[in-house]
Protein backbone atom coordinates (compact mmCIF):
# COMPACT_ATOMS: atom_id res chain seq x y z
CA UNK A 1 0.00 0.00 0.00
CA UNK A 2 1.36 3.43 -0.92
CA UNK A 3 1.40 6.12 1.76
CA UNK A 4 2.35 9.77 1.85
CA UNK A 5 3.79 10.51 5.29
CA UNK A 6 5.90 12.97 7.19
CA UNK A 7 9.24 11.69 8.42
CA UNK A 8 11.31 13.57 10.98
CA UNK A 9 14.93 12.92 11.74
CA UNK A 10 18.35 14.38 12.33
CA UNK A 11 21.04 14.80 9.69
CA UNK A 12 24.69 14.96 10.78
CA UNK A 13 27.07 17.04 8.66
CA UNK A 14 30.81 16.92 9.24
CA UNK A 15 32.48 20.20 10.16
CA UNK A 16 34.80 19.52 7.20
CA UNK A 17 31.83 20.28 4.92
CA UNK A 18 31.60 23.91 6.06
CA UNK A 19 32.17 26.53 3.38
CA UNK A 20 34.70 29.38 3.69
CA UNK A 21 32.21 31.41 5.78
CA UNK A 22 31.64 28.53 8.23
CA UNK A 23 28.12 27.85 6.91
CA UNK A 24 26.53 24.56 5.88
CA UNK A 25 24.56 24.88 2.65
CA UNK A 26 20.98 23.64 2.48
CA UNK A 27 21.90 21.46 -0.51
CA UNK A 28 24.52 19.66 1.63
CA UNK A 29 21.89 18.84 4.24
CA UNK A 30 19.43 17.60 1.60
CA UNK A 31 22.11 15.52 -0.17
CA UNK A 32 23.10 13.90 3.14
CA UNK A 33 19.44 13.21 3.98
CA UNK A 34 18.89 11.47 0.63
CA UNK A 35 22.02 9.35 1.13
CA UNK A 36 20.82 8.29 4.59
CA UNK A 37 17.35 7.37 3.29
CA UNK A 38 18.95 5.33 0.51
CA UNK A 39 21.05 3.42 3.06
CA UNK A 40 18.09 3.04 5.43
CA UNK A 41 15.93 1.64 2.58
CA UNK A 42 12.96 0.62 4.78
CA UNK A 43 11.57 0.53 8.29
CA UNK A 44 8.98 -1.72 9.85
CA UNK A 45 6.75 1.26 10.63
CA UNK A 46 6.93 3.15 7.30
CA UNK A 47 7.80 0.44 4.75
CA UNK A 48 10.10 1.16 1.79
CA UNK A 49 11.11 4.77 1.15
CA UNK A 50 10.39 5.42 -2.52
CA UNK A 51 10.75 9.16 -2.98
CA UNK A 52 10.98 12.40 -1.00
CA UNK A 53 8.09 14.52 -2.27
CA UNK A 54 8.55 17.67 -0.18
CA UNK A 55 11.15 19.20 2.10
CA UNK A 56 9.10 20.66 4.94
CA UNK A 57 11.81 22.15 7.16
CA UNK A 58 15.46 22.18 8.13
CA UNK A 59 16.04 23.39 11.68
CA UNK A 60 19.04 25.15 13.17
CA UNK A 61 22.19 23.08 13.42
CA UNK A 62 23.57 22.06 16.80
CA UNK A 63 27.23 21.21 17.29
CA UNK A 64 27.90 17.81 18.86
CA UNK A 65 31.25 17.69 20.63
CA UNK A 66 31.52 13.88 20.71
CA UNK A 67 31.45 13.46 16.93
CA UNK A 68 32.46 16.97 15.85
CA UNK A 69 29.40 17.04 13.60
CA UNK A 70 26.64 19.57 13.20
CA UNK A 71 23.18 17.97 13.54
CA UNK A 72 20.17 19.46 11.79
CA UNK A 73 16.57 18.47 12.60
CA UNK A 74 14.85 17.76 9.27
CA UNK A 75 11.22 17.14 8.33
CA UNK A 76 10.25 15.75 4.91
CA UNK A 77 7.23 14.21 3.24
CA UNK A 78 7.94 10.82 1.67
CA UNK A 79 6.05 8.39 -0.48
CA UNK A 80 6.44 4.94 1.04
CA UNK A 81 5.34 1.43 0.18
CA UNK A 82 4.17 -0.78 3.04
CA UNK A 83 2.93 -4.29 2.10
CA UNK A 84 -0.15 -5.37 4.07
CA UNK A 85 -1.97 -8.68 4.38
CA UNK A 86 -4.84 -9.11 1.91
CA UNK A 87 -3.46 -6.66 -0.63
CA UNK A 88 -3.48 -7.78 -4.28
CA UNK A 89 -0.24 -7.12 -6.13
CA UNK A 90 1.66 -7.98 -9.30
CA UNK A 91 5.07 -9.64 -9.19
CA UNK A 92 7.56 -11.05 -11.68
CA UNK A 93 8.88 -14.59 -11.22
CA UNK A 94 12.67 -14.62 -10.90
CA UNK A 95 13.36 -18.10 -9.44
CA UNK A 96 11.45 -21.36 -9.86
CA UNK A 97 11.81 -24.36 -7.55
CA UNK A 98 9.78 -27.54 -7.27
CA UNK A 99 8.38 -26.28 -3.94
CA UNK A 100 7.37 -22.82 -5.23
CA UNK A 101 8.56 -19.60 -6.87
CA UNK A 102 10.19 -16.35 -5.79
CA UNK A 103 8.73 -13.10 -7.10
CA UNK A 104 9.90 -9.50 -7.23
CA UNK A 105 7.59 -6.51 -6.90
CA UNK A 106 9.04 -3.02 -6.83
CA UNK A 107 11.67 -2.84 -4.08
CA UNK A 108 10.60 -6.21 -2.61
CA UNK A 109 12.84 -9.13 -3.57
CA UNK A 110 11.71 -11.79 -1.10
CA UNK A 111 8.17 -12.81 -2.09
CA UNK A 112 7.62 -16.55 -1.88
CA UNK A 113 4.68 -18.27 -3.55
CA UNK A 114 4.47 -21.86 -2.36
CA UNK A 115 3.26 -24.64 -4.66
CA UNK A 116 0.59 -25.29 -2.01
CA UNK A 117 -0.81 -21.79 -2.59
CA UNK A 118 -1.08 -22.28 -6.39
CA UNK A 119 -4.41 -24.10 -6.90
CA UNK A 120 -4.57 -26.30 -10.01
CA UNK A 121 -0.88 -25.76 -10.86
CA UNK A 122 1.62 -28.59 -10.65
CA UNK A 123 5.39 -28.68 -11.15
CA UNK A 124 6.71 -30.12 -14.42
CA UNK A 125 10.03 -30.23 -16.21
CA UNK A 126 9.78 -28.14 -19.40
CA UNK A 127 12.78 -28.42 -21.71
CA UNK A 128 15.64 -27.80 -19.24
CA UNK A 129 13.81 -25.87 -16.51
CA UNK A 130 11.23 -26.31 -13.77
CA UNK A 131 7.86 -24.68 -14.44
CA UNK A 132 4.37 -24.87 -12.98
CA UNK A 133 1.56 -25.72 -15.36
CA UNK A 134 -2.20 -26.18 -15.11
CA UNK A 135 -4.72 -28.13 -17.21
CA UNK A 136 -5.19 -25.15 -19.56
CA UNK A 137 -1.42 -25.23 -20.23
CA UNK A 138 -0.85 -21.87 -18.53
CA UNK A 139 2.76 -21.78 -17.38
CA UNK A 140 4.45 -20.14 -14.41
CA UNK A 141 8.13 -19.75 -15.23
CA UNK A 142 10.87 -17.10 -15.04
CA UNK A 143 9.80 -13.59 -16.14
CA UNK A 144 6.06 -14.36 -15.95
CA UNK A 145 3.89 -11.73 -14.26
CA UNK A 146 1.71 -13.12 -11.44
CA UNK A 147 -1.24 -11.45 -9.73
CA UNK A 148 -1.16 -12.56 -6.08
CA UNK A 149 -2.55 -11.71 -2.69
CA UNK A 150 -0.28 -10.99 0.28
CA UNK A 151 -0.84 -13.89 2.65
CA UNK A 152 1.64 -12.87 5.35
CA UNK A 153 4.42 -10.31 5.93
CA UNK A 154 7.50 -10.25 8.14
CA UNK A 155 10.01 -7.44 8.46
CA UNK A 156 13.66 -8.37 8.96
CA UNK A 157 16.08 -5.81 10.29
CA UNK A 158 19.02 -8.16 9.77
CA UNK A 159 18.97 -11.86 9.05
CA UNK A 160 21.46 -13.90 7.05
CA UNK A 161 22.38 -11.69 4.09
CA UNK A 162 19.02 -9.93 4.20
CA UNK A 163 19.08 -6.46 5.67
CA UNK A 164 16.07 -4.18 6.22
CA UNK A 165 13.65 -6.09 3.99
CA UNK A 166 10.08 -7.30 4.12
CA UNK A 167 9.61 -11.00 3.52
CA UNK A 168 6.26 -11.86 1.95
CA UNK A 169 4.30 -15.09 1.67
CA UNK A 170 1.99 -14.95 -1.35
CA UNK A 171 -1.07 -16.88 -2.45
CA UNK A 172 -2.98 -17.37 -5.71
CA UNK A 173 -6.07 -18.68 -3.91
CA UNK A 174 -8.95 -16.46 -4.99
CA UNK A 175 -10.67 -15.08 -8.07
CA UNK A 176 -8.61 -13.29 -10.69
CA UNK A 177 -5.26 -14.40 -9.26
CA UNK A 178 -2.53 -16.17 -11.21
CA UNK A 179 -0.46 -15.59 -14.35
CA UNK A 180 -1.28 -12.34 -16.14
CA UNK A 181 -1.43 -12.22 -19.93
CA UNK A 182 0.33 -9.11 -21.20
CA UNK A 183 -0.13 -7.64 -24.70
CA UNK A 184 2.23 -9.32 -27.15
CA UNK A 185 3.04 -12.22 -24.83
CA UNK A 186 0.87 -14.85 -26.56
CA UNK A 187 3.53 -15.89 -29.06
CA UNK A 188 3.96 -19.58 -29.78
CA UNK A 189 7.12 -21.16 -28.45
CA UNK A 190 8.05 -23.75 -31.07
Amino acid sequence: MFHEMEVRGRVAISTKSLDSNGVVSQSSVVARLLKELLLLKSTEEHGYFLVVTKLKSIGNGEFEEESSDICFPVSVECRTFLPVRGEIMLGVVHQVYRSGVFLQCGPMKFIYLSARKMPNFYPVRWKTQEVFMNDNLSRIENDVVIRFVVFSTRWRKKDWNIEREFMILASMEGDGLGPVSLPGSDALDL
